[in-house]
């Protein structure tokens, strides 16, 4: 087991001065000695205090008796593989925000990923920009209660077993689409969604700039969701794409 700076340390709302995330502790479970030293060393010079086990072992005892304000796991893991890992976190009741950090890049592990508790998935090959941005959005959000069944941002509430959504306890109807848009936005609140990576997590496909299936499908759900209600929570970020928030630039 290897790692630095070992030790228990307050959660991510106690590390908020001033509005900027500080000392905060993260740990890296992934048995590829490149990749591990290569996103550590990356996360360490960004200003990250970073424990690395190579072990899914390890890395589940890490887990679950140190304190950690962000979790950066593999899948496929020598020992124990990070579903296994992750599905021991959320039966101890931890919410630790994890990211998943994977070579396996099929619908189908995504959406199990998810329904475990993940809260992000990024696919290897990646570049450590994108990394360090899912890694700071994650850690802005805090350590929400992952393992409940409904998401819920300013009076919007989703309830994921029953496919619904409300705002201010008014029922929205939404299609399956519709749905698995606005879970998608919600999930990663306060993060710009390029049309391409919604094309691929909703429809399953590469993004076409020539269609306008994407705009068409946010300015729909935008409708329903946001037209009769405050605050506006859909937000275009001209030339980029689309981000769900309290507050947002909107383009």
């Amino acid at each position: 087991m290897s790692g630095q700076g070992v030790g228990r340390k307050s959660g991510v709302a106690q590390k908020r001065v001033a509005g900027a995330i500080t000392d905060m502790k993260l740990l890296i479970v992934e048995d590829e000695k490149k990749t591990g030293d290569y996103v550590r060393q990356g996360l360490v010079e960004s200003g990250f205090v970073v424990d690395l086990a190579r072990t899914g072992l390890d890395g589940r005892h890490l887990a679950l008796t140190e304190l950690y304000d962000l979790i950066i796991l593999d899948v496929m893991l020598p020992d124990v593989d990070g579903w296994h890992i992750l599905q021991a976190l959320r039966e101890a009741k931890l919410c630790t925000p994890v990211l998943f950090l994977t070579a396996r890049d099929s619908v189908e592990d995504r959406v199990k990923g998810l329904e475990l508790g993940a809260d992000d998935y990024l696919i290897k090959p990646f570049a450590f920009s994108e990394l360090l941005a899912r890694v700071r959005t994650l850690l802005r959000r805090g350590a929400a209660p992952v393992f409940n069944d409904q998401l819920q941002v300013a009076d919007l509430v989703l309830d994921i077993p029953r496919r619904q959504a409300r705002r201010k306890d008014v029922r929205i109807t939404l299609t399956n689409k519709e749905f698995a848009l606005l879970e998608l936005l919600v999930r990663r609140q306060g993060e710009v969604l390029p049309r391409s990576l919604i094309a691929s997590q909703v429809w399953d496909m590469n993004f076409d700039s020539d269609t306008n299936v994407i705009d068409v499908a946010i300015r729909r759900l935008r409708a329903k969701i946001d037209e009769a209600f405050e605050p506006k929570l859909i937000h275009t970020v001209r030339g980029m794409g689309y981000m769900l928030d309290i507050g947002g630039k909107v383009g």
